[in-house]
C-alpha cells in the first residue's frame, strides 16, 4: 500500500521539562514553565513513507529530511541552499593531536558562512507558515546575521540587538538586509531584554530568542542527520561541539535519537562533548558538579564571542546530552583556541572560525587524559568561517615600495 505525500510528520510540542503537549499549529515560545518546546513527529509514519535511501537520492540541501521537519507545506520553505557542508578529513592535525580518525564538519560554507543558518531557514519558514510578519530576537552576532538575511528573503521584517562589541561584519549583514538594529551596551542577556519588551508592544512579530521558540532547533539537528548519513548511516565514536546557547549539541542529541528510533542507524550514541572558553564556562563548571542546571557565569568575556553565554536556558538539556552519552565539558584558554586555529589554517588550510578552533584546541588535552581513544572516530563541528572574524589574527607583512623587491630565499 502506498501512503500519500506528506511534507512533514510533525505532531506536536512538547515541554522539555514537563512532558506536557502543545498544539504545534499555534504560535508557540516557550512553555508554561518557561522551559523549551521541542518538537515531536509520528515516527511510525515516517519510516513507513521514506527510507533513508530515498533521502539520500534528494537534493543536498537539508530539506531532504523534510518528513523530519517542522515546515507542513514546501510552499513555505524559505532556503539559499542550506546543508550537507563537507565532512573533512583532518589527517596532519590528527597526528598532532594523537588521533589517527579525526573529521571536521565545516559550516564555514553554508549560506551567511555559518551554521545559524540551519536555524534561522526552518525557523522563519515556519514562523512565515504560521503567519509571523516580523522576528525579534538577541544575538551575540551570527545568529542575528542569518536571521536578519533569511527574513529578508521570506518578505519578514526583523529587529536585532546584539552587544555593542559584537563582530562588526555581523552588524554590517543585519543592516544590508533592511533589519532594524540595536547595539547594546551589555551582554546578551541585556539585549534579550530589550528584545522581550518590544515583542510585546509588536503586533505580528515573534520573539525567536534561543530556545524560546521551537523551530530553530530542528534546523540545527540536521546537522547530527547529516553526520550519520555521511558517514554511511553510521554514527561516530565522539562529537566536539563549541557551546554557548547549546542548541547545536542539543539538537545534534535530539537528531540522532529519531534516527535510532527509526532504525537508520543502530548503537550507542555518540559520547558529546561541550567546548567553551575558560572565559565563559557555565556547562563545565555544572559538568565538574556533577549538577543538572548551571549557574550564570561572572564577567563573561572571550574572543570566541558565539559562545559568550552566561546562562543558557537549555542548560539542562546540554548537560542531560552529555551525561546520557557519557561524554564531557572542556573549557580552553582564548590563547589555546587562537593558536589552534593559526595552526589548523597553517596544516589543513582551512581558516575556522575561533568557537570551532576552541573544539580543536581541547583535542590533545582530551587524547592525554584517555577520555578520547587514539582510534577512535572523532568528528569537530567547525560552525562557521574565519573570514567573519578578522579581528583575531594579527597581519604583519612588511610593506613593500612599489619600485622595491622581494627578496630572495637562502
Amino acid at each position: 500500500m502506498t501512503l500519500p505525500s506528506v511534507h512533514s510528520y510533525l505532531s506536536h510540542l512538547e515541554c522539555s521539562r514537563t512532558g506536557e503537549p502543545y498544539d504545534a499549529d499555534v504560535l508557540q515560545g516557550a512553555s508554561a514553565v518557561g522551559a523549551p518546546l521541542l518538537a515531536r513527529y509520528d515516527m511510525e509514519r515516517v519510516r513507513a513513507s521514506v527510507t533513508r535511501e530515498e533521502i539520500t537520492a534528494r537534493p543536498p540541501t537539508l530539506w531532504r529530511y523534510h518528513e523530519l521537519l517542522p515546515v507542513r507545506d514546501d510552499a513555505h520553505v524559505v532556503s539559499l541552499g542550506e546543508g550537507m557542508t563537507p565532512l573533512l578529513p583532518m589527517p596532519a592535525y590528527g597526528r598532532r593531536a594523537g588521533l589517527s580518525r579525526l573529521l571536521m564538519k565545516d559550516e564555514g560554507l553554508i549560506p551567511t558562512g555559518t551554521f545559524k543558518a540551519r536555524g534561522a531557514a526552518v525557523g522563519v519558514s515556519r514562523a512565515a507558515e504560521l503567519g509571523v510578519k516580523g522576528v525579534a530576537m538577541p544575538t551575540n552576532g551570527n545568529a542575528g546575521a542569518a536571521w536578519a538575511l533569511y527574513a529578508a528573503r521570506a518578505g519578514m521584517e526583523s529587529l536585532i540587538a546584539m552587544p555593542d562589541d559584537a563582530p562588526a561584519i555581523t552588524m554590517a549583514e543585519c543592516r544590508v538586509a533592511g533589519a532594524e538594529l540595536y547595539r547594546v551596551d551589555g551582554l546578551i542577556g541585556d539585549a534579550g531584554r530589550l528584545v522581550g519588551a518590544a515583542v510585546g508592544e509588536r503586533e505580528g512579530y515573534q520573539e525567536v530568542s534561543t530556545l524560546k521558540e521551537p523551530y530553530r532547533l530542528e534546523g540545527k539537528k540536521t546537522m547530527g542527520y547529516e553526520i550519520a548519513e555521511q558517514l554511511g548511516w553510521r554514527m561516530p565514536d565522539v562529537i566536539l561541539y563549541p557551546t554557548g546557547g547549546g542548541v547545536g549539541i542539543i539538537g545534534i542529541h535530539k537528531a540522532l535519537r529519531e534516527l535510532r528510533e527509526l532504525g537508520w542507524v543502530t548503537g550507542d550514541l555518540p559520547r558529546l562533548v561541550a567546548v567553551q572558553a575558560t572565559g565563559c564556562a557555565p556547562i563545565v563548571e555544572a559538568f565538574e558538579r556533577g549538577a543538572r542546571e548551571s549557574t550564570p557565569f561572572p564577567d563573561a568575556r572571550t574572543v570566541a564571542f558565539g559562545i559568550t553565554v552566561p546562562k543558557a536556558l537549555g542548560d539542562f538539556l546540554i548537560l542531560d546530552a552529555i551525561y546520557e552519552t557519557g561524554g564531557t565539558a572542556i573549557a580552553v584558554t582564548d590563547e589555546e583556541l587562537l593558536t589552534a586555529q593559526a595552526e589548523l589554517a597553517a596544516l589543513e588550510g582551512t581558516f575556522i572560525c575561533p568557537e570551532g578552533a576552541a573544539c580543536f584546541a581541547a583535542l590533545g588535552r582530551l587524547r592525554e587524559s584517555g577520555r578520547i581513544g587514539a582510534d577512535e572516530e572523532v568528528v569537530v563541528l567547525n560552525t562557521g568561517t574565519g573570514v567573519k572574524y578578522p579581528e583575531t589574527v594579527q597581519v604583519d607583512a612588511p610593506l613593500l615600495a612599489k619600485d622595491g623587491r622581494i627578496p630572495g630565499r637562502a
